[in-house]
């Protein structure tokens, strides 16, 4: 008796596996580019940051930037918020 093939045949449309590896799809290599330019990045600009640091805003008044830099102690109640009982 005679054996016949055990691997199934292919359909004639189905699409051809030899090009279904990640690594023959430029996409997945577009986006490992665009995590290694986006990393490179990130250590470029934490590097300058260190090496040129900021000057710090001079706080001599009771307001930097026209920010208050205290806290008012008692602040004042909502509209929307219910008195306490």
């Amino acid at each position: 008796m005679r054996r016949g093939n055990v691997r199934p045949e292919r359909p004639i449309d189905a699409p051809a596996t030899a090009g279904a590896s990640w690594y023959r799809q430029p996409i997945a290599w577009l986006a490992a580019l665009i995590l290694c330019v986006s990393l490179a990045a990130v250590v470029a600009t934490i590097v300058v940051a260190q090496r040129y640091p900021d000057e710090p805003v001079p706080a001599t008044g009771a307001r930097v930037l026209k920010a208050p830099v205290n806290r008012s102690v008692d602040p004042t109640p909502h509209a929307d918020s219910e008195p306490a009982k």
